[in-house]
């Protein structure tokens, strides 16, 4: 029955059906082709996922995300972001950087970072002078860092196949978020001394910066916030992301006043969109889970890889192998969904922490948001920036090879990942 659904869902893949559908249908055929379960379990098991109050929380940080970086709000984070380079070497290709790492604190979302922050910094760059495909490869890989910093959307969908605390999962992405984002600005930098790039504005003053940041600060302080509130317990994670909701609206009406009913309208409707595509990930992950679980598959994998390779330093460097290869061709939520409950009880056999699992997992699948054939953010650079793939990649191997660097550290380094 398992070889039934990983073949029907290649089949349906390659013909560039939705994952979500791919899921469900390939559910379908595997129970048909064993011919003794009813495909009532579909609907059952596609029900029981929602059933989730946790998974509420999803919603509710996609709104909040949407709300903070809709307005004016939006506008101070970027200009901060740029503004604090300035006195650096490359430092609008850092710029992106730094904003991957402001704005993780508020979308939680690679694509969205990708999307939001390409769209305008890359013209901006590419006035600076900066190459084209330079520019869409910095953009493409920093996305990432969105992912690692919370709040994390991937970090919550692997909390809820792997029953880990929220509020661990979200300070063990912190130090490997800000490892890969000095990483990467130090590349910047030895990029633009290297090729000589140098720009033409000046460094703002030490009072200007001052000001930027102090507009900023309440944006800045909302992970704080959300790490605070889930460590010592003041709330579950939905509680903190309703709150969240709350404090973009507070901010947006009180302090920036720059909320309206359309633009609330807007946010409302790019959460709900966002949160239906997850959703129905979720519920055709459910099923496909139920079925690899009924045939034993993650046991079963657990049992032949530690029979087949006995180190333990081997086994996560096959898990990598994996995650990186099936990270290209399928998107980050489902890969976490169908791997994670295989690779959590694999993780439990080798004495691999889940917590550390899962922020391997997360970077693991980040990177093949960037990686070809098919990488989601590589795309949504690559059309903003207006060059080609090729030469978008040809730009992209010394981010890839810091990235790397960062995911071997997480993988072999538990200090960076558990506290």
């Amino acid at each position: 029955m398992s070889l039934t659904l990983i073949l029907s869902f290649v089949i349906l893949m390659l013909l560039a059906i939705p994952v979500g559908h791919a899921l469900i249908v390939a559910a379908g055929a595997a129970l048909l082709v064993q011919g003794q379960i009813p495909l009532t379990i579909i609907a059952q098991q596609m029900y029981q996922q929602t059933q989730s109050f946790p998974m509420l929380a999803l919603p509710f940080f996609m709104l909040a995300g949407s709300l903070m970086l809709g307005g004016k709000l939006g506008s101070e984070l970027l200009a901060f972001a740029s503004k604090s380079m300035q006195r650096w070497r490359g430092g609008p290709l850092s710029t992106t950087v730094v904003a991957s790492v402001v704005f993780g604190g508020v979308s939680g979302s690679a694509v969205a970072n990708a999307s939001a922050l390409g769209s305008v910094l890359i013209p901006w760059q590419k006035r600076q002078g900066y190459p084209a495909p330079l520019c869409a490869a910095n953009n493409a890989t920093s996305a990432i860092i969105d992912i690692l910093i919370p709040p994390s959307i991937p970090l919550i969908l692997y909390s809820l196949v792997s029953n880990v605390s929220i509020a661990d999962l979200f300070t063990a992405g912190i130090l490997p978020g800000l490892l890969m984002a000095g990483g990467f600005i130090v590349l910047c930098s030895w990029i633009a001394r290297r090729r000589g790039y140098v720009s033409p504005e000046a460094p703002v003053s030490r009072a200007e910066l001052a000001r930027l940041a102090w507009r900023s600060m309440p944006a800045l302080l909302m992970p704080v916030f959300i790490l605070l509130g889930l460590r010592f317990g003041i709330a579950t994670p939905t509680e903190i992301a309703v709150l969240a909701v709350l404090y973009a609206l507070i901010l947006s009406i009180v302090l920036y006043r720059d909320m309206s009913w359309s633009r609330f309208r807007i946010s409302m409707m790019e959460a709900g969109v966002a949160t239906g595509v997850v959703m129905l990930v979720i519920m055709g992950s459910a099923i496909v889970g139920w079925i690899l679980t009924f045939d034993q598959v993650p046991q079963r994998f657990a049992e032949w890889v530690s029979a087949t390779i006995s180190n333990p330093y081997l086994v996560i460097l096959a898990m990598n192998v994996l995650l990186l290869l099936v990270g290209m061709p399928i998107d980050l939520p489902p890969a976490i969904l169908l791997l994670g409950p295989i690779f959590v009880p694999l993780a439990a056999s080798i004495g691999l922490d889940p917590v550390q699992l899962g922020i391997i997992m997360v970077l693991n699948l980040g990177i093949g948001l960037y990686t070809p054939p098919i990488g989601t953010t590589l795309f949504i650079s690559t059309s903003i920036a207006r060059t080609t793939l090729g030469e978008t990649t040809r730009e992209l191997w010394p981010f890839f090879g810091v990235a790397m660097l960062v995911l071997l550290l997480v993988s072999y380094v538990p200090a960076l990942t558990i506290y």
